[in-house]
């Protein structure tokens, strides 16, 4: 509400009154329909992600040169690098998806990856959408013994299919699945800023770990804390 100069006009104290109560109304009713996604993952141990002496190469391209680095609890890591570089072989590599040419992955008995890559999704003709997250899961749990259903989550994110929509349904089946270890490879491609939104809030509250590939710098700075280069050569 404007407050208006006095010499133009001003509000009557009950009018003001009824504007408070009406967004006061308002704000309560959004609060009632919002989701909540205060997520509650499965309890990490000690031991996230271990890389011991990591190397990868292809042909007169190094990507990773006896590479090594210890995931920490809760930790928020964002990657940058110009395109061919070996982000996405470094995410496949950490998700268990490619393999090393030498040295060893690590993976924590507690940990359970959800990993968003740039392949999208592949969805069986005539399939409906809410069959799709279904596949993948029924219902995320929540904290104070709550849960988020499918259709809840894909109200959320989803509205329709096409273009760019089915990335937003392929971003569903990842969350859905309870990870808590989230990679994310190029998660803001094609997502509409309101989407984006929503995926900014619920990576804000994630708990769990977190590794987003992106060339989206202004989003990176709000979701990580630390930056890795990827500068080729086998150089991070």
């Amino acid at each position: 509400m404007r407050r208006q100069p006095k010499a133009r006009t001003t509000k009557s104290k009950s009018r003001i009154d009824d504007f408070h109560t009406i967004k006061e109304k308002a704000s309560q009713r959004r609060k009632e329909h919002e989701v909540q996604l205060e997520i509650n993952m499965e309890r990490m141990g000690s031991k996230i992600v271990e890389l011991h002496k990591i190397s990868k190469s292809f042909p007169n391209k190094p990507i990773l040169d006896k590479f090594e680095y210890n995931f920490l609890k809760g930790e928020r890591i964002g990657i940058i690098g110009k395109n061919g570089t070996g982000k996405s072989t470094f995410l496949n590599i950490l998700s268990g998806v490619d393999q090393p040419d030498s040295g060893k992955v690590i993976i924590g008995e507690t940990i359970k990856f959800g990993y968003y890559t740039q392949n999208g999704i592949t969805i069986k003709e005539g399939q409906k959408v809410i069959d799709v997250i279904r596949e993948f899961g029924d219902y995320i749990p929540l904290m104070k013994g709550k849960q988020i259903s499918a259709q809840q989550l894909l109200e959320r994110f989803l509205e329709k299919l096409s273009g760019g929509e089915r990335k937003r349904l392929y971003l569903c089946t990842v969350l859905i699945q309870n990870p808590n270890f989230l990679i994310l490879d190029e998660p803001t491609n094609d997502l509409d800023i309101v989407t984006l939104n929503v995926l900014e809030s619920f990576l804000l509250d994630f708990p769990g770990c977190l590794l987003v590939v992106s060339h989206d710098r202004y989003f990176m700075d709000k979701i990580v804390d630390h930056l890795f280069v990827f500068r080729g050569n086998a150089e991070i």
